[in-house]
């Protein structure tokens, strides 16, 4: 520890290591960098460091343009709008300090303004200053009409696509991930591949005007040197107007070709970026072997170019030389062609004479726990038109269900099936159809919670789930439905709302012995000793599957698992009965099922089973254990029958939805029976009923 503490203060006092420390860290670098061009602009510079500066900026627009070369694809180099900022900023900078340099040193000799902007300025006039002019305005307008001009007009339209095509790419990933072509995984990194790359287009766009405003600034700056120099090397320095034309002319051209041609070089790296949107591959495969792909456009030029030659006072020696290479290369790139059009034909028929690989069998056994079939009409419901997405939907009714239920339905598979009517859907547990439905598109279902007739203009239906009275209406009625009281839905949530039904009426079904393995072994490490102790000795994975598939089936949430398995432990102690570890779980969970019972005011409303019934249904069931069944004459369950029918039907029509009150003994025999004709209606044995849970009893049955 203390040799810890000493090197950290060794570390602290040393001024250079600090630094050293922190120039490390890219960010603070690069900090620092942009802080130092923005000094320049306002501090003066040796003509030595802005030699130097010079150079910099020289190698990092090469630096640039060899990155652009060399990438895949654009995406790859996705900062390229910032570099281009700090780029253009860097020779804006060094433009300010020559010129500053040019003004007020111009006059002691050409090297006033540093050795770079010298050597650059008498290369390029060999010795007269009008040849500099010249070459100087032709890289301008190379640079400004030709390059700066086409990469702004490409970057505004590849951006305009990008952002137009977008909504399209984004269904596409959508369908696709809904079709199961692809995962949850794959859809997110395509969807962000598609988000960078319209940023990055739409950057481009706005990194375009960087280039123009950077040509533009650089021409004004030679103007304004020119000018100010002869003006200050005339008037206040006494030179001679052929002097100060040479001098300053000199040094300002220099200047002018040392930053010009940086932003040239970067002009042409973003022309080269845009340009290759749409080519994969380094600049080199992307353009020398598509220009090489064609032999016979290789064969014609080389013609052209020997045609060229064989003309009357023209050179033949180039034109000869031209030809020579232009043909070679058509004839390697035919060789290459015949080559791979003769491999593509062997595998070809090696495939031709190969046995057909048959699909495995196993494939054939595979099915959908839960598919959605559309119709053609339908399939626009997928990408979110008119509404929230259906896909969106389903994807919250399995964290709804999870929520509720206590597991994670299967996913659900969204397929078309054209052999359905056009507007037309159907729900399928395990491919066995389980429920259909029609639904109008950029329509909306209207419901009366009353059951009356809906006075709306529209087309007459029935609400697919349960059956109501509905009416298609169009989006203009949503304002009046709403305010007369009705129930307003779009065409994805009634589908949603059919599937929930559908699935919690087949919940059981879906609760397969793997998902009762996975339930098991999420279970907290705490409940793992419990799991350990009650299977296999007490009771088997598969006898736990059946005691959940009984209480799913009458939509009990066991989402409470750990309770569930203690009152399997102690049930497990007098009986192997699944039916009865059943009925003993649903006693344990009385406070859930009474608290999901309990209506808006907090009451259970209940109708009883009267003496009568209770002694009728405990005489009518014979055997023992697992062979207990009920045997009742056929009148009596009639009679039964028409009891219970007609008396929660007459609290309907009031108002109230009770659960039916039994004894514990005869509770799953009564709901055996009440399921087949009302299977919606709660059966509660007394021990269900909590303790400190309010009743209200409707009547007796």
């Amino acid at each position: 520890m203390a040799e810890s503490n000493a090197d950290d203060s060794s570390a602290g006092g040393n001024p250079l290591a600090s630094a050293f420390n922190m120039l490390k860290r890219g960010d603070v670098a690069l900090a620092l960098g942009v802080t130092t061009i923005l000094v320049v602009l306002i501090l003066p510079m040796p003509s030595w460091m802005l030699d130097l500066s010079l150079a910099v900026s020289m190698a990092f627009s090469v630096l640039i343009l060899m990155t652009v070369l060399f990438i895949g694809k654009p995406l790859e180099f996705s900062s390229f709008p910032t570099v281009l900022l700090i780029a253009t900023m860097m020779r804006l900078a060094l433009n300010l300090a020559s010129t500053r340099l040019i003004l007020s040193e111009g006059h002691s000799g050409t090297d006033a303004a540093g050795k770079v902007i010298e050597a650059f300025g008498f290369f390029v006039m060999s010795g007269s200053f009008v040849i500099g002019i010249i070459i100087f305005g032709i890289l301008v307008i190379v640079n400004f009409i030709v390059i700066t001009k086409g990469s702004g007009r490409i970057a505004e339209v590849s951006a305009r696509f990008s952002l137009d095509a977008m909504p399209g790419k984004q269904m596409a990933i959508d369908a696709d991930l809904s079709a199961g072509l692809i995962d949850e995984a794959s859809a997110r990194a395509r969807r962000k591949e598609l988000e960078d790359e319209s940023t990055f287009f739409g950057s481009m766009d706005g990194a375009a005007k960087f280039v123009r405003g950077d040509a533009i600034a650089g021409l004004m700056i030679t103007f304004i040197n020119v000018i100010g120099g002869m003006i200050i090397g005339v008037a206040q320095k006494d030179l001679t107007f052929g002097e100060a034309a040479e001098t300053y002319t000199l040094l300002t051209v220099g200047d002018g070709l040392v930053s010009q041609i940086p932003a040239l070089i970067v002009s042409t790296a973003a022309g080269l970026l845009i340009t290759k949107s749409a080519a994969a591959g380094s600049m080199d495969k992307a353009v020398v072997g598509q220009l090489s792909g064609y032999p016979l456009a290789l064969g014609l030029s080389s013609f052209l170019m020997l045609a060229l030659a064989l003309l009357p006072g023209i050179p033949a020696l180039p034109f000869l030389a031209l030809a020579a290479i232009a043909g070679g290369f058509a004839w390697l790139a035919s060789r290459r062609n015949a080559k791979a059009t003769a491999e593509q034909a062997q595998v070809a028929a090696a495939e031709a004479q190969a046995p057909v690989a048959e699909e495995p069998i196993a494939q054939a056994l595979q099915i959908d726990h839960v598919r959605l079939e559309l119709g053609y009409g339908l399939l626009p419901m997928i990408n979110g038109q008119g509404g929230q997405r259906l896909t969106d939907q389903i994807k919250s009714l399995r964290r709804q269900l999870a929520q509720e239920i206590g597991f994670v339905m299967p996913s659900v598979r969204i397929q078309d099936n054209l052999q359905l009517p056009a507007n037309t859907y159907i729900i399928r547990v395990k491919e066995i159809e389980a429920g259909r439905g029609e639904l109008r598109p950029n329509m909306l279902l209207v419901m009366d919670p009353r059951g009356e007739k809906i006075p709306l203009p529209g087309e007459d239906t029935v609400e697919p789930t349960f059956g109501l009275p509905a009416l298609w209406c169009d989006e203009s009625s949503r304002e009046e439905a709403l305010f007369r009281g009705y129930t307003v839905v779009d065409p994805p949530t009634v589908v949603t709302t059919h599937l929930t039904e559908t699935i919690k009426e087949n919940m059981a079904e879906l609760l397969s012995y793997a998902e009762t393995q996975k339930l098991l072994d999420e279970q907290d490490s705490e409940q793992q000793k419990l799991i350990g102790d009650l299977i296999p000795s007490q009771i088997t994975v598969g006898g736990l599957q059946r005691v959940l598939q009984n209480l799913l089936s009458e939509r009990v949430s066991v989402r409470d698992l750990p309770t569930i398995l203690e009152g399997v432990s102690e049930a497990c102690g007098y009986t192997r009965n699944v039916t009865a570890i059943t009925e003993h779980v649903r006693a344990r969970l009385a406070r859930q099922i009474s608290n999901e019972q309990a209506n808006a005011e907090g009451f259970i409303p209940m109708v009883t089973l009267s003496p009568e019934w209770e002694q009728s249904f405990a005489e009518a069931i014979v055997g023992e254990g697992e062979d207990r069944q009920l045997s009742m004459a056929p009148t009596r369950l009639q009679e039964f029958i028409t009891a219970v029918r007609q008396t929660f039907e007459r609290h309907a029509m009031l108002g109230e939805s009770p659960i039916l009150l039994t004894s514990p003994p005869v509770r799953p025999f009564v709901r055996s029976i009440v399921e087949r004709f009302r299977p919606s209606t709660v059966v509660l044995s007394q021990n269900e009923v909590h303790a400190k849970a309010k009743i209200k009893t409707l009547g007796q049955i």
